[in-house]
């Protein structure tokens, strides 16, 4: 099966240095490594409430947790290329369910991208992502489409923290 939808792409265009913005939206988030995560899941054991609290616990100020950070900046460099750029893979399982509590298939975009850039040319900083409610359009189900949405108002609510900024 093959299908298309139309993605909605975003990007903050900052005043606000490169550090800056990193710095800003790491103090928003909180972070999670992939072994904390599976030790929170096994002593959870499959109580809903205790699963709960150890998630919060990881929260940043903003309600997501960086997964993964890469610094793209670190390799470019040593191939000469100019500029800076950090991928962030960021989210919260609970915001998750309610979208995968109703398909399945909303798991393959949660959690969400987004990218911090310095673009040479211009030492301007973008904070860049995929609106997560188009990247769940394509599922074309109401109840991921309306709980998509409220991640679009959390996911906007970060960039504009970190960036000071409007798309």
């Amino acid at each position: 099966m093959q299908d298309q939808s139309t993605l909605i792409h975003l990007e903050y265009l900052s005043g606000r240095t490169f550090d800056e913005v990193v710095t800003a939206f790491e103090d928003a988030t909180g972070v999670v490594t992939n072994d904390q995560f599976r030790d929170a899941v096994a002593a959870s054991a499959g109580n809903a409430d205790d699963f709960i609290k150890r998630m919060h616990a990881f929260e940043g100020p903003s309600g997501f947790m960086r997964f993964l950070d890469i610094d793209h900046s670190a390799w470019m460099k040593a191939l000469a290329i100019r500029g800076r750029a950090r991928l962030y893979i960021l989210g919260n399982p609970l915001i998750a369910a309610t979208m995968v509590r109703y398909d399945l298939g909303a798991a393959l975009n949660v959690p969400v991208r987004a990218l911090i850039l310095e673009d040479p040319a211009t030492d301007r900083t973008r904070l860049i992502y995929d609106l997560p409610s188009s990247l769940m359009e394509r599922l074309r189900n109401d109840d991921v489409h309306a709980a998509a949405l409220k991640l679009d108002e959390k996911l906007a609510a970060l960039a504009e923290l970190a960036t000071g900024a409007q798309p």
